[in-house]
């Protein structure tokens, strides 16, 4: 868990995160400033609400090779993304029918701690991309993780929170956390005047409600 910590200070995982929705990444310039564009929240980590029903144990570590959301008809291949050059995390590459990308340097989904997608709301010229309609989540909506030994991973959603790139939330979605959630991101907002892409990012936040086989 500290090593995700630092891995997200020093990626500033962020600002460009998904920027690549059409093109190609930029480095960011500095430190993203904390959010205060939220559904519900500010950035800080989740934490489960005081009452609730203990989250399931965490599961063991196994790479996502599958995503399932059914309310918004996601069925997407999932890869591994690490770092680009310029210190930024991965995209998925730009073309037809592109999978989801997990970061590596997270959890996989339903080991404790933060576990990281992402996918392009579109992919240039090839049209609609996996994520394209992840802002129409609603919270309790199902989020499947199908993972490489053959476990599922199955998370609910807390919130989603449409933020500007320039105000990414790094905290919240890479800081620790002390149970199994997952973080969700794409590109969203409007489109920038100049042909720059997106101006905003799309946050899921999601914890894990039950594993199997």
């Amino acid at each position: 868990m500290a090593r995700l910590a630092r891995v997200a200070a020093t990626v500033l995982a962020s600002v460009a995160l998904t920027s690549a929705c059409g093109g190609t990444p930029a480095a960011p310039a500095g430190p993203p400033v904390a959010s205060g564009v939220a559904a519900t929240g500010a950035d800080s980590p989740s934490a489960a609400p005081t009452g609730a029903v203990a989250a399931p144990s965490p599961i063991a570590r196994s790479v996502p090779v599958r995503l399932l959301i059914p309310s918004i008809g996601v069925d997407t291949p999932v890869i591994s993304l690490g770092l680009a050059p310029d210190g930024t995390v991965q995209v998925p590459p730009i073309e037809a029918n592109a999978p989801a990308g997990w970061y590596r340097g997270s959890p996989t989904p339903g080991q404790t701690g933060p576990s990281v997608i992402l996918a392009h709301v579109t992919v240039g010229r090839y049209g609609d991309g996996a994520f394209l309609h992840l802002s129409r989540l609603k919270v309790g909506d199902l989020v499947t993780a199908r993972l490489r030994d053959g476990a599922l991973a199955v998370f609910a959603v807390d919130r989603v929170q449409t933020v500007a790139k320039a105000q990414f939330p790094t905290r919240a979605v890479y800081g620790n956390v002390n149970r199994p959630e997952l973080r969700l991101i794409t590109c969203g907002g409007p489109r920038d005047s100049t042909g720059g892409g997106y101006l905003d990012n799309v946050v899921v936040y999601a914890s894990l409600v039950s594993s199997g086989g």
